[in-house]
């Protein structure tokens, strides 16, 4: 099945939190759809970084995908460079004739497409560095939120060169204009579990990961040379399993800290998307305990048939 130009959409979302079943609802609508998947999920960039971050790469089979294992371990990849490449990514597979299909689970980089986060691609600053340098993480926080009036990523409090960074990044993007956007016509579909149910599918993985070398994998990146600070910032899975392989944490507290912060993230992940929907983005939720393709291609094929008045699943179950 093909979509046809005159629908009105131009890119599939398929969102959801973590555990939900995202990609292989992206990799069923892809085939299905002669889509092609761009990645939303701000850790999937890294290569090497495989089982902590969920890249389930065998469930793609033959469908091509995007954004995935293109930058080395260690490395910065930041919002800027997320939209300039997701947007390389759309114009080439609508060249292409083939549909673009946003999956992940990263709210920030999925709002930044489908809102068009009017963003400039700012060069380091030696001298503003200099006059931060002396202050304080409380005025360096205040100075962001002054001068963004609003945050992308509230990680950036968080650690003193991110903030630094997002400072010169603020005040950099203040006084320029960023260059034009391509116009994006998103459809956008949800996954949705119970929160029990969800808990139960986090815990599941997380298990199945363990098993299938994980702390293996961190001990790898860090043999590598990625170091054991750099790691704290690569994820929940690479901050828990480096504190237990430095000694700090046996492997039953690891498992039972980061087993509960996974269960936190999907949680504000939710709220990510709440937010989304207050701001505007509509979201056909699907039941992820149904048959989520099914409800998707009903979706679907009432925007192909440029009808009106379908079905919208409101709010996320509690």
């Amino acid at each position: 099945m093909s979509i046809s130009s005159d629908v009105d959409y131009n890119l599939l979302v398929v969102l959801g939190p973590t555990a939900s079943g995202k990609t292989r609802l992206g990799v069923s609508l892809a085939r299905t759809l002669d889509g092609e998947i761009i990645s939303a999920d701000s850790r999937q960039v890294y290569r090497g970084m495989d089982i902590g971050t969920g890249k389930d790469l065998a469930e793609y089979g033959d469908v091509p995908h995007h954004l995935i294992d293109i930058v080395p371990p260690g490395s910065e990849f930041n919002l800027f460079e997320f939209q300039r490449r997701f947007h390389e990514a759309f114009a080439a597979i609508r060249g292409r004739g083939h549909l673009p299909q946003l999956v992940g689970g990263t709210g920030m980089y999925i709002e930044a497409a489908v809102r068009g986060y009017r963003l400039v691609e700012a060069p380091e600053n030696l001298e503003l560095r200099d006059k931060l340098a002396g202050l304080s993480m409380a005025c360096l926080a205040e100075r962001l939120k002054l001068t963004a009036g609003r945050l992308h990523n509230t990680t950036d409090l968080l650690e003193r060169d991110r903030l630094v960074r997002a400072i010169e990044i603020a005040e950099y993007e203040r006084d320029r204009e960023p260059g034009p956007l391509p116009e994006i016509r998103p459809l956008v579909l949800g996954i949705i579990w119970r929160r029990e149910e969800l808990r139960l599918r986090i815990t599941a993985r997380l298990r199945e990961r363990l098993a299938h070398g994980m702390i293996e994998e961190v001990e790898r990146l860090h043999r590598e040379g990625v170091q054991w600070e750099s790691l704290e910032f690569y994820g929940l899975e690479y901050r828990f399993v480096a504190r237990h392989l430095k000694g700090e944490l046996n492997r039953n507290d690891m498992f039972q800290k980061l087993n509960s912060a996974i269960h936190s993230f999907a949680r504000r992940q939710e709220t990510w998307f709440r937010r989304m929907e207050r701001n505007g983005t509509i979201i056909h939720w699907l039941d992820g305990a149904g048959d989520p393709f099914r409800e998707a291609m009903e979706i679907i094929e009432a925007h192909n048939s440029l009808s009106i008045g379908h079905p919208v699943r409101e709010g996320l179950s509690r």
